[in-house]
């Protein structure tokens, strides 16, 4: 199960992690829905670029911009927290966002946790894969922890005192 759109949704896709003995280059990638890691679609692009449904994740140590040029081809990207206090991965969100165009599903994976969902959210993820200990319904609920926003992001490019008009009187 994952968090998608607000809504939590049977999960279809599988993440390909690798082991310590796996080779970017020579890991098997199963057939179906898989998302892999950038460095397995780096290392076998060539071969990997003929199937449609194909999504890749990226570590908190890469950039958005290793993506630049193949970004279309994924239906989905996920990025990888791997503690909670990483914070890199609302940058590459970001980017992917507004500097790259990504259009598609944006996926938090990993230490994803309640009390990130809101901000996760505002740089522009859409679906969320919450720490298997957690209960998903409870992490689902931090998406609405605050009623209003300040400061401009993906989701509301508008700033608040750009938002509200205040009368004067003189």
């Amino acid at each position: 199960m994952i968090i998608k759109n607000k809504t939590v949704v049977e999960d279809d896709w599988r993440i390909l992690r690798l082991n310590e003995q796996d080779a970017p280059d020579s890991v098997s990638v199963p057939s179906g829905k898989v998302i892999v890691p950038l460095k397995v679609w780096q290392a076998q692009r060539d071969t990997l670029k003929t199937r449609a449904e194909l999504g890749v994740w990226l570590e908190s140590s890469e950039t958005a911009e290793d993506l630049q040029g193949d970004i279309a081809r994924f239906q989905v990207i996920a990025v990888d927290f791997p503690r909670f206090a990483d914070g890199r991965g609302y940058s590459i969100a970001y980017h992917l966002r507004e500097r790259l165009g990504y259009q598609g599903e944006l996926r938090a994976i990993g230490e994803v946790l309640r009390d990130q969902m809101f901000y996760l959210q505002r740089v522009g993820f859409d679906a969320f894969v919450p720490r298997p200990d957690k209960d998903i319904h409870e992490v689902l609920k931090g998406l609405s922890d605050f009623s209003e926003t300040y400061q401009a992001s993906v989701d509301q490019k508008v700033p608040l005192f750009r938002r509200v008009h205040r009368g004067v009187k003189v």
